[in-house]
């Protein structure tokens, strides 16, 4: 079997991880894999992987891009594909139109990934509109039947976003000298039990929260993390946390720690991990690999996230905006043996059998004669 994955871009964040992921494990199965997009810095790690790269502009948000359905559609008919994988707006427009127009009787299978909870609008209701929708979440797939019946060939089959259980394990332990080195960097978390809470730091992730919560808190042993980012154009909202921090008498208790390329650590570090998102998100990538580790996870009753919880560890949910509801969760969590289990639908390895077998069916289906 071969199957081309298309998307804008191979720079970073969660779609890129997951046609990464995708395309080892093709390779390994013994399939060929090829990833079109417009380039980007995993190219290398793609391809040293085992699968192909073939750059084509197909990134741009313009009528321009239009341009791109030629050459796309010659270069599906000359790689000759059997799947065509669409994870993004933009590619999936460019490669609907360019496969509309190959033949019924041998074009390959087109399918689609709804990573997010797009927008109601024409737009983006092409994600709907391939022969077959994964959604990564419940709440994905609830969403698109709501608002995107009448697109659907289907109904959208949920593979749940998994994670990499070779990376992230109970078993993790930091280098020698980890720990050391970070309380050297920030001297406040030296002899404390850390309180994490992960993800870039934008108004709906829940930062202001935890900060009310480790004000209600006022524990002298704990200490806040706020492990994250600011996108380039909102490094004034940083600003606004730690002037929020300064406020509520939180200077000493809360660090600000940016973003880290050793997360996994921290999480194993970490007496609980937070996901405070404040209104639905699709999927909760920290809640899985908090859990992967066995770190005890407490997060909102809403979205992607609480069906994480709800399924690997339902004694850390808490009714959304309660900041009560958190205080007196993390208390009772901090003095309980209670531990996550990582469900088999959240691994990566349950992922990427799922959608290969998705793959075969539809493939069988041709072969049947059946559409």
């Amino acid at each position: 079997m071969k199957v081309m994955q298309l998307l804008p871009a191979l720079n970073s964040g969660g779609v890129e991880r997951g046609t990464l992921d995708l395309a080892r494990a093709l390779v390994a199965a013994g399939h060929e894999s090829a990833v079109v997009s417009s380039g980007g810095r995993l190219v290398q790690q793609l391809e040293l992987e085992g699968s192909r790269h073939l750059t084509l502009p197909i990134h741009r948000k313009s009528l321009a891009s239009l341009r791109e359905i030629r050459p796309l559609r010659e270069l599906i008919r000359a790689e000759k594909p059997d799947i065509l994988h669409v994870r993004s707006r933009v590619p999936a427009w460019l490669t609907y139109f360019a496969w509309k127009k190959l033949d019924p009787e041998t074009r390959p299978r087109l399918v689609s990934t709804a990573h997010g909870l797009y927008s109601i609008n024409r737009y983006s209701a092409i994600m709907a509109s391939a022969e077959q929708v994964i959604a990564i979440s419940d709440c994905v797939r609830d969403y698109l039947t709501g608002n995107y019946a009448r697109y659907l060939k289907r109904p959208p089959e949920v593979i749940y976003r998994g994670v990499d259980t070779g990376e992230f394990h109970p078993g993790v332990q930091p280098p020698d000298g980890w720990r050391d080195s970070v309380e050297a960097e920030f001297p406040a978390l030296r002899d404390r039990r850390w309180l994490l809470l992960p993800g870039r730091l934008t108004r709906w992730k829940g930062q202001e929260d935890f900060l009310e919560l480790m004000a209600e808190l006022d524990r002298d042993d704990l200490h806040g993390v706020v492990l994250g980012g600011a996108e380039p154009n909102k490094q004034h909202y940083e600003e606004e946390l730690r002037q929020r921090a300064v406020e509520l008498g939180l200077k000493d208790r809360v660090s600000f720690v940016g973003q880290r390329s050793d997360i996994r650590f921290w999480y194993k570090e970490s007496s609980l991990v937070y996901n405070l998102s404040k209104r639905p998100e699709p999927f909760g990538r920290t809640v899985i690999e908090a859990v992967a580790i066995g770190t005890p996870i407490i997060g909102y009753n809403i979205g992607g996230p609480a069906e994480s919880l709800r399924a690997c560890f339902p004694e850390g949910l808490v009714p959304s905006g309660s900041i009560p509801g958190l205080k007196d969760k993390t208390l009772e969590l901090l003095d309980s043996s209670a531990r996550p289990v990582l469900q088999d639908d959240f691994t990566l390895a349950t992922q990427a059998s799922r959608t290969i077998s998705l793959y075969d069916r539809l493939l069988a289906e041709r072969r049947q004669g059946v559409s």
